[in-house]
């Protein structure tokens, strides 16, 4: 009985060693002492507070707002809103719990607002672009976009960045600055029906007519071409070595893919010129010369 007696006491004794350890001040905030028992329930609080509101922003998202007729964007807007404002309260809440005195921060936090401002302007301006964005609708998720030399569909836009996907499917954060201070092409503003037009050269013995008829053949037969609007044949001009034509074509299903219906169109022409002997030029010179007698 004495020797579990004794166990117990050495127990016991080690248990209040431990948490004179874990309780024993290490530095102080103002009038706060911080301990290592307060720092680690300060960063075991704040790991839950993470975990809680990303549980409840993919509940509010996926479960909630999914039910009710709001574009994706303002449903993620709205559900990255609420995590936000429960990060910034849990933060304040746990910060109060665990006896650090707010006041003693407030010199600090004045010091580094100032920091913070200037190193924020730029997620400030992407946010307000966010909402202009999101409010005014200039591009929307689907859309076909140019913007610098980013091309691709509109897959996300968030508060701070949208996501565009490329054509070899890269996937490019673009700051949503970019979209209000910088020109951007909206292929699919109105309908994603756009036209291609493509500049094509033959020879000067050739038929002007001729040419018209045969790109007009050549769109009619790719299925990917619209019947409505109709395709078009523009005579562009006399070139150094060659009559310049451009044939327009309107589609819908190659908005996203313009290098394939591109190669479709040249592939059929080849062949259509090369089945009716028509000659494609290439650049000449004349070098005449001259002797003196």
């Amino acid at each position: 009985m004495d020797f579990f007696l004794e166990i117990f006491t050495q127990f016991q004794t080690t248990i209040s060693d431990i948490l004179q350890v874990f309780n024993k001040p290490i530095f102080k905030i103002g009038e706060s002492e911080i301990n290592i028992g307060t720092i680690i329930i300060f960063f075991l609080s704040f790991y839950i507070l993470i975990f809680s509101s990303k549980k409840i922003r993919n509940l509010l998202l996926f479960k909630i707002l999914a039910k009710s007729n709001l574009k994706k964007s303002f449903r993620e807007t709205i559900a990255n809103s609420v995590r936000v404002f429960i990060l910034l309260i849990g933060t304040i809440i746990i910060i109060q719990a665990v006896g650090i005195d707010l006041s003693a921060l407030s010199l600090l936090a004045g010091a580094l607002g100032v920091g913070i401002g200037f190193g924020f302007q730029k997620v400030t301006d992407n946010l307000i672009s966010g909402l202009t964005i999101l409010i005014e609708e200039p591009v929307k998720v689907g859309d076909r976009v140019e913007v610098g030399e980013v091309t691709g569909d509109i897959v996300n836009i968030s508060l701070r960045s949208t996501t565009v996907l490329t054509n070899d499917n890269i996937s490019i954060i673009v700051p949503n600055s970019e979209f209000i201070s910088t020109k951007v092409i909206n292929w699919s503003h109105n309908s994603r029906v756009v036209r291609f037009r493509y500049p094509i050269g033959v020879s000067y013995g050739e038929d002007p007519e001729k040419i018209r008829a045969l790109l007009l053949e050549v769109a009619d037969e790719n299925p990917n071409v619209h019947k409505e609007p109709k395709s078009k044949v523009f005579f562009e001009g006399f070139g150094d070595s060659a009559l310049n034509f451009s044939l327009g074509i309107w589609t819908s299903s190659h908005v996203d893919k313009p290098e394939v219906i591109k190669s479709e169109i040249y592939f059929a022409v080849f062949n259509k010129f090369k089945k009716n002997n028509v000659s494609i030029p290439f650049p000449q010179r004349d070098v005449h010369i001259k002797s003196k007698e």
